[in-house]
C-alpha cells in the first residue's frame, strides 16, 4: 500500500523522468547507458531526501544539482576509470540510439569536453539557464561558469571548425 510520500514521488517520476534522461544524455555526451544510471542514482537520492526536496525554494535547481553530483560521483568510481567502451557489445542487441536536438557532430564535440565544461554548456544553452542558476547546479561561482562556458565554446568551435550552426551558442 502506497503512502502519500510514495504517491507524490511516483507522480514526480512519471512527469519528470523523460526530461531527466534527456538532460543526463546531454551531460554524458550521448552515453545513453550512463545517462540511465545517472537518472537512477538521482531518483534514488531524491527519494531518500524527498522531504528536503519538497521544502526546497528551487526544486528544479535541486534536481539539476543532484544530477550533476551523480555524474561527479560516477566519474570518481575506480572501475569507471578502467572501463573500456566498445562500439558494439558482443552477443547483445544494439542499444537504442538516443534521438534528440543534438547533431552527431555536436555530440562528438561535446564528448571531447571535460564533464564540468559540458554541464556548463548544457545548462546555459540547451536549457537556457542564467549564469546564477547554472552556478547553483554546478556548485561553483558565477565567474567559473562564465570562464568554463567561454573555454568550452572555444573548444567546440575548434573541434567543429567554426561551424555556422554553432552561431546560436
Amino acid at each position: 500500500m502506497k503512502n502519500e510520500r510514495d504517491e507524490q514521488f511516483h507522480q514526480f517520476v512519471v512527469s519528470r523522468r523523460a526530461a531527466l534522461v534527456r538532460t543526463a544524455t546531454l551531460l554524458t555526451a550521448g552515453d545513453a547507458h550512463l545517462a540511465e544510471d545517472l537518472v537512477q542514482s538521482t531518483l534514488t537520492k531524491l527519494y531518500v531526501a524527498w522531504p528536503s526536496f519538497q521544502r526546497a525554494d528551487n526544486p528544479d535547481g535541486y534536481v539539476r544539482r543532484t544530477l550533476v553530483n551523480a555524474l561527479t560521483d560516477e566519474r570518481r568510481r575506480w572501475w569507471r576509470r578502467s572501463e573500456r567502451p566498445m562500439a558494439e557489445v558482443p552477443d547483445r542487441a544494439a542499444a537504442e540510439h538516443v534521438n534528440g536536438d543534438v547533431s552527431d557532430g555536436l555530440r562528438v564535440a561535446l564528448k571531447e569536453l571535460p564533464p564540468k565544461m559540458r554541464a556548463a554548456l548544457v545548462f546555459r544553452y540547451f536549457y537556457d539557464l542564467d549564469v546564477a542558476d547554472t552556478a547553483d547546479a554546478l556548485g561553483c561561482s558565477e565567474g567559473t561558469v562564465k570562464s568554463q562556458t567561454a573555454r568550452a565554446l572555444d573548444r567546440l568551435r575548434a573541434v567543429l571548425g567554426n561551424n555556422p550552426s554553432l552561431a546560436t551558442l
